[in-house]
């Protein structure tokens, strides 16, 4: 059973870069599609960005393109999400997820796999 840990959330400025990171163990990770969703409180998680099991396909919600850059190193058994110019509204925890599927999917009933998320704050 695949196990993922996220780390790299924290504390910062609207405007500003974070970049978290998610390691998977347990598994084979290549064999995976990769997701990143989030939760703002009072809010339904939602999709953020996903990965397809190469790295060659990505896919953004709307908000987060030109910002966000979803990436994976599959030597490394980890997939990683740069975010700049980040806003008040990106505030969330962000969860990485796990799909044996065939192809990157947004919805998250899809995803087999699921971390214990990493707070982001983005003050204003």
């Amino acid at each position: 059973q695949l196990q993922l840990v996220e780390s790299g959330g924290g504390l910062v400025q609207a405007g500003g870069s974070l970049s978290v990171s998610c390691a998977a163990s347990g598994g084979t990770f290549s064999r995976y599609v990769m997701g990143w969703f989030r939760q703002a409180p009072g809010k339904e998680r939602e999709f953020v960005a996903g990965i397809s099991r190469s790295g060659g396909t990505t896919y953004y919600r709307d908000s987060v393109k030109g910002r966000f850059t979803i990436s994976r190193d599959n030597a490394k058994y980890t997939v990683y999400l740069q975010m700049n110019s980040l806003k008040p509204d990106d505030t969330a925890v962000y969860y990485c997820a796990a799909d044996l599927g065939a192809g990157v999917t947004t919805r998250q009933y899809n995803y087999d796999y699921w971390g214990q998320g990493t707070q982001v704050i983005v003050s204003s």
